[in-house]
């Protein structure tokens, strides 16, 4: 009798194990990531045809170089800075919104500490607020109060600099806050793309659409930052500080280098698209290889080749 007890024992005990191995587990779905894509240097936000062809870029001379957004001259005389401006814009082509919750417990603080919402890969959830957001990063967030901002400003997101070829820093750009959210859309085919506006993703867009970032709320306690699957944030070339001064700079060839999210403080799907830059060659009047003391007009500056998704695009002969 205990020997067979033992044999119909053992044969369930066969039976459940091989019942279980016949079954896969389902792990859950991952969280839905964004993406940041640095969109090719000097073209406009959606920008579909060749970089080289773009013209969102050019050489301005500043009578006043206090000035973070002064006017070109264009009637000759001396100039206080050469200033090279370009619009640079950041897509997301990723699963998920970027999607980022500022805040701060007073006015008392002048910053906000920031925190990145995940959407969850399981019922499409993400976080609404500062609390429900539980993944901290090392970004802050300011109020800019200058007359063509008037709201708060995401620190340290990107940032643009002009190096040589063997990659060393030439200039690097004075900008150090972005407003983010919805700016146009792009035309890659994208699965995730917001369209259903009931949805968690398509909420959220509708919110991020033009968003201000706390425009002239200066007593705000939450902000938040974003961009949607399938569209871009871009920064015209003639934004404040949306420029490297080529004042100090040798004739010679140069790359411009824009990357966002360098320190990868935030979680994307992938960070190999994060840099952008384009190769220029710099060259003084009458074939100066350093500019003049006094500046009375602005060095020739072309675009040799347009590099997307690399740091490095010029050659060491152009």
């Amino acid at each position: 009798m205990v020997s067979r007890i033992g044999a119909v024992i053992a044969a369930l005990t066969i039976t459940a194990a091989t019942l279980v191995s016949s079954q896969t587990v389902q792990a859950d779905p991952a969280p839905l990531l964004p993406d940041l894509r640095q969109a090719p240097i000097g073209c406009p936000g959606g920008w579909s045809g060749p970089p080289i062809a773009c013209g969102a870029w050019d050489v301005c001379l500043v009578e006043d170089a206090s000035a973070p957004r002064g006017q070109c001259s264009h009637r000759g005389g001396t100039a206080q800075a050469v200033r090279l401006r370009f619009t640079t814009s950041i897509d997301n082509v990723g699963d998920g919104p970027l999607l980022l919750h500022a805040h701060r417990d007073s006015t008392a603080t002048p910053t906000m500490s920031v925190r990145q919402a995940v959407q969850s890969g399981v019922d499409r959830s993400i976080a609404g607020s500062f609390t429900e957001a539980r993944r901290e990063t090392r970004s802050s967030a300011y109020y800019e109060p200058a007359p063509t901002h008037t709201h708060w400003h995401l620190l340290n997101f990107e940032y643009f600099q002009l190096r040589t070829p063997d990659g060393g820093v030439v200039v690097t750009d004075r900008k150090n806050g972005f407003c983010i959210g919805d700016r146009y859309g792009v035309s890659d085919d994208l699965a995730h793309r917001p369209v259903d506006p009931d949805t968690p993703e398509g909420r959220l867009a509708q919110r991020l659409d033009g968003h201000m970032c706390g425009h002239h709320d200066t007593s705000a306690l939450d902000v938040m930052f974003g961009i949607s699957v399938g569209s871009g944030d871009d920064y015209k070339h003639d934004v404040d500080f949306q420029w490297l001064d080529l004042s100090r700079v040798k004739s010679g060839i140069y790359d411009v280098v824009n990357v966002v999210n360098s320190d990868r403080a935030l979680l994307e799907k992938n960070y190999d698209n994060n840099a952008s830059s384009i190769a220029i060659s710099v060259q003084w009047p009458d074939d100066a290889v350093s500019p003049p003391d006094t500046i009375t007009a602005a060095p020739s500056v072309r675009m040799l080749r347009s590099c997307p998704g690399k740091a490095k695009c010029a050659k060491t002969h152009n």
